[in-house]
């Protein structure tokens, strides 16, 4: 039992808080509160976002106790006081890591994966990605640093997380007297917001004073529409990763001198080329000036999700004890199955044979547990014959994409 990692039951602790908030959403008649492509979305980027963290959260872990055990500044005891110390020294480093990740380039191109959402609800606060836990992991060592003990520090960050979870809804109205010192829904939801008035403002996870003490808090007025300023034409799960990565790089390219290729990389995201964005666009994704149709065959696609999010249950709270062929396994299964569900959502044509590649990747793995890895290319011969024979691709598009 002690190789199990409980860790798991988180996923479907979320699943559970947002059908309760779906739930709550019908009964208060607001349907606009879920958009199914948009919260598909959130959901795929949210489960690789756990998927990767399984490799790399106990270096996370580790790099505390390693700044701790060697360079903490001070030895602070463990005592009562020292947690109300520690929760607000965590959200004031959150404040500033935050807070860095809107104002510098390469720290939005992390943080920007959470904002792409122009839905707000329970399943935009899983558009974490890893490379925004890495940045953020950076911020966390300065606990540590201070002399906070790790085991403290981790305990922390779990309450941190949790309580930032149920900001990111609208089903709670404003509680103005909450307002004068927590972070509330409606004033995350300002933080999310696209409209010039709200740009920038609310940084705080927790405490609000951290806004109001350095000039970044506003309360709601108008109702928030939520989003980038200049929207993602895509659903692509890549797309959604790493576009804000390849601006930078073509801002980079463009700059005429040393001053601003670093103001390409380190400068803040307001004063980057908007030019940039829709040409990559034309160049990377497919002609999205047609408006898609309502999808046809949702339960498919519902079904992936939970495919991805039952192995990712049993994935994480095994883990410790698989061997590393499952690891592979596992983790490639679930990530062709997540670039899948972005390519369904853009209505791609050559998911078809994206699942000829996991059908592969499911029977070649069979094959190896039961000792016949060397017969694996059996299965790509059969499926070429049944191509060949029944027309599967065009029956494929048919019933799954709209190719009519």
């Amino acid at each position: 039992m002690e190789h199990y990692n409980y860790l798991a039951f988180a996923m479907p602790a979320f699943f559970l808080f947002v059908f309760l908030e779906y739930k709550a959403a019908q009964k208060q008649k607001r349907p606009e509160l879920f958009k199914y492509e948009s919260s598909v979305s959130n959901v795929t980027i949210g489960i690789a976002e756990r998927l990767l963290n399984l490799f790399i959260s106990g270096t996370f872990y580790g790099l505390y106790y390693f700044v701790y055990e060697h360079y903490a500044l001070f030895n602070i005891p463990n005592e009562w006081y020292v947690w109300v110390a520690l929760i607000l020294a965590t959200d004031f480093v959150w404040y500033w890591y935050h807070r860095l990740g809107h104002e510098v380039n390469i720290f939005w191109a992390a943080h920007i994966v959470h904002h792409q959402s122009e839905e707000f609800n329970f399943t935009a606060a899983a558009r974490i990605t890893t490379l925004q836990a890495i940045v953020r992991t950076a911020f966390w060592c300065l606990l540590p640093l201070a002399g906070f003990h790790p085991a403290m520090v981790i305990t922390m960050l779990l309450i941190h997380g949790g309580y930032s979870f149920f900001t990111h809804t609208q089903i709670i109205g404003r509680i103005k007297w909450l307002e004068y010192v927590f972070i509330t829904p409606s004033l995350h939801g300002v933080h999310h917001a696209s409209d010039e008035k709200y740009l920038d403002k609310n940084y705080g996870d927790i405490f609000v004073f951290w806004d109001k003490m350095f000039g970044t808090f506003q309360a709601e007025e108008e109702h928030p529409k939520y989003g980038l300023t200049h929207p993602l034409k895509s659903y692509s799960f890549l797309w959604q990763h790493f576009h804000y990565y390849f601006e930078i790089a073509e801002s980079y390219r463009r700059a005429n001198s040393l001053k601003n290729k670093l103001k390409a990389v380190f400068g803040s995201p307001a004063y980057m080329d908007q030019d940039i964005r829709p040409e990559l666009e034309k160049r990377f994704l497919q002609d999205e000036r047609h408006e898609r149709k309502p999808l046809k065959f949702k339960g498919y696609l519902a079904f992936q999700i939970a495919v991805a999010v039952g192995m990712l249950t049993w994935f994480t709270l095994c883990f410790n004890s698989l061997r590393i062929e499952d690891k592979v396994f596992t983790t490639s299964f679930i990530f062709v199955t997540l670039i899948n569900c972005g390519a369904l959502l853009e209505q791609r044509k050559w998911i078809y044979y994206l699942e000829y590649g996991r059908l592969f990747i499911l029977v070649s793995y069979l094959m190896y547990i039961f000792g016949y890895f060397e017969y694996s290319f059996i299965p790509l011969v059969l499926f070429m014959l049944t191509e060949k024979t029944f027309s599967v691709g065009k029956k494929y598009n048919e019933y799954i994409l709209q190719t009519q």
